[in-house]
């Protein structure tokens, strides 16, 4: 791997390092001896934050940290210019936490936010968080608080009333947040805007701008994108003062042989997905990549109850015990293991044939890593790719970072698995007869079908029951999922004047134009708050006082909730199914209507302080009855 890096900038007191760190692409050989001059104890990084590198076996910062850390110790603005996957969040991460470390030494550990990191979606929300607690493992008293949509306030109220010195979130749940006034910012030291450009492009200009602004006028800020529109530079030059430009560009490699794929699946039917892969695809030895130390058991466990023989390794477990899980896949023991990418650090096993992302990762440099782990020694090598619809821009960064395409690949059939089920199953009962003696049992069932004057096939069929041990032979077509409509594109933002697309419905949000919201807000919000893929979002119609959007007729409850508690510009969206003009025939039926309306009104009025005589909801009525 080699990349190129640029600085547009003055000379800093610690230029000599980051001009250590500048590569060369037309001399990789030397980049890579410039790489290896600068080594983290380089950078003036505070100790203890140092002792968490070196436990996680970090030696030489990539380009993009050995440029940017010294930068941001000194105190000054950052812009990053760098793909995802070049290194970004230890190169924020790192220097935050060493000043952090120094001012709790002089001041004690802070009580209230000191850092604000935003990220576009829950996900590298998640990731950053993380990554920040890792680094922190050697500072006392110390909390990292992720805040994103889609997940209950209450734990996130109770982490920010504790004090959490770095928060991490979605622009919408940190409005939330700052609205509700359990988000306090007026000792913030640090800003972060991290993917600015994706944040930017889910429609979250405007929350961004709005939570900058409410941020004290004295702090640092480090703001990092893949690209740099006029929107992004407005940012910039609004918010960040004088800050140094930093380019890095990426050349990360993959090696011809090891065949790329990835299919769209969403996390819930991530297990079935990888079942279906495991029985078909043809392979010797596997590794499946998760996020999280948890999710290694999680999963191993699962594959274990499905009939694989598959292991866990990850940071918790000993030495010891991991170097037996290694030794067991080289023997053939164990065919699937399950690791994180620190427990998979240096891990070189020759029948390793097939590596799943099962987790796609935020960092490109890791998807290299992992996929490396096959294909080895002149091996042709396979890696699948799993990514939900929400992480099709992390799939984009990792083909302009390789410069190769990932081919997109469907999943097995139910035909195709049960097909290799019941060869597989025939293939069980040849070899028993062809290696074990039989005859113990053949007089038994001798026996039995005497006795109970059955067929014989009878008992074989209910003796390779007892074999599943309970589990199915055949898998079962999953029901059939609503017909996706065409994505609204160039319909957004106006009504087409025809109804919802198959599969869709039209939902009624209580923001528009008096609001002064646009389509990308309400994309954005919906998208990230409510893990609805944009693409399943389909036509807006912006009117005077709410708006109404397609999306898919039958949303889970979790999403329902999760878009109950949504807010755009601050205010709650209150979505519910449209049910056409609120106005209707006269009787009962407009007498509900009417009634609904009144007491609609009548809690609108009360927020504003009017009443029945203050052009309250009588005088609305009497409208309303006229138009009726």
């Amino acid at each position: 791997m080699s990349e190129d890096t640029t600085i547009e900038t003055a000379t800093t007191p610690d230029a000599a390092q980051i001009d250590a760190a500048h590569t060369d692409a037309n001399h990789a050989d030397e980049s890579r001896a410039d790489e290896n001059q600068v080594r983290f104890t380089d950078l003036g990084i505070d100790g203890r934050v140092l002792a968490a590198l070196t436990d996680i076996g970090y030696e030489n910062p990539s380009p993009i940290q050995a440029a940017t850390i010294p930068v941001l110790l000194s105190g000054r603005d950052v812009v990053g210019l760098a793909q995802t996957g070049t290194g970004k969040t230890a190169a924020f991460a790192v220097p935050a936490l060493s000043t952090l470390a120094q001012l709790a030494d002089v001041h004690g550990p802070a009580s209230s936010p000191q850092v604000l990191v935003l990220a576009p979606t829950r996900e590298l929300a998640l990731q950053v968080a993380e990554a920040f607690s890792t680094y922190a493992a050697h500072l006392d008293g110390f909390t990292v608080l992720p805040v994103y949509g889609g997940s209950p306030y209450g734990p996130q109220l109770a982490g920010l009333r504790r004090g959490a010195q770095v928060v991490v979130g979605t622009p919408g749940r940190v409005i939330d947040h700052i609205s509700k006034g359990s988000l306090d910012l007026s000792g913030l030291q640090y800003v972060v805007l991290d993917e600015a450009d994706e944040m930017l492009r889910m429609g979250f200009a405007e929350d961004v701008e709005k939570i900058l602004g409410a941020t004290p006028a004295e702090k640092q800020v480090a703001l990092f994108s893949a690209t740099m529109p006029p929107a992004i530079r407005k940012i910039a030059a609004q918010y960040l003062d004088d800050p140094a430009e930093i380019t890095v560009a990426a050349k990360t490699t993959t090696r011809a042989n090891t065949r790329q794929r990835y299919v769209q699946v969403m996390n819930p039917h991530k297990l079935d997905a990888i079942t279906r892969l495991l029985e078909v695809e043809q392979y010797d030895g596997v590794i499946v990549f998760v996020r999280t130390k948890l999710a290694t058991e999680e999963l191993a466990d699962k594959l274990t109850a499905r009939g694989f023989t598959a292991a866990a390794i990850n940071g918790d477990i000993p030495q010891t015990q991991r170097e037996r899980t290694v030794d067991a896949l080289r023997a053939g023991s164990v065919d699937i293991l399950v690791a994180t990418d620190v427990a998979a650090r240096g891990l070189d096993v020759e029948r390793i044939s097939l590596v799943i992302n099962y987790d796609i990762p935020h960092d490109t440099e890791s998807y290299v890593h992992r996929i490396g782990r096959t294909g080895r020694a002149g091996r042709a090598g396979d890696a699948i790719l799993f990514m939900t619809p929400r992480e099709k821009y992390l799939l984009r960064a990792i083909e302009r970072a390789t410069r190769q395409p990932v081919e997109q690949m469907t999943l097995p059939s139910v035909e195709a698995v049960n097909s290799t089920r019941i060869g597989r199953f025939a293939e069980q009962i040849t070899r028993t007869r062809q290696s074990e003696d039989l005859s113990v049992f053949r007089d038994l069932v001798e026996e039995y079908v005497r006795e109970q004057d059955v067929d014989a096939v009878e008992v074989a069929a209910a003796l390779a029951v007892m074999a599943q041990g309970g589990r199915p032979l055949l898998m079962e077509e999953p029901p059939p999922l609503p017909a996706k409509a065409p994505r609204g594109g160039k319909d957004r933002g106006r009504s087409s004047g025809r109804g919802p697309g198959a599969g869709k419905a039209t939902y009624r949000i209580a923001v528009g134009r008096r609001q002064r919201v646009m389509p990308g807000s309400i994309v954005g919000a919906i998208a990230n708050e409510g893990g609805i893929d944009s693409s399943d979002i389909g036509g807006i119609d912006i009117r005077s006082d709410h708006s109404l959007v397609e999306l898919p007729a039958e949303l889970p409850d979790q999403t329902v909730r999760a878009l109950s508690r949504t807010r755009i510009g601050g205010q709650l969206i209150q979505l519910e199914l449209d049910r056409g003009p609120r106005r209707g025939p006269r009787g009962a039926g407009h007498a509900a209507q009417a009634d609904g309306f009144r007491r609609r009104e009548d809690r609108a009025d009360r927020k504003r302080g009017g009443g029945p005589d203050g052009g309250g909801w009588k005088g609305r009525e009497k409208a309303w009855n006229r138009k009726g």
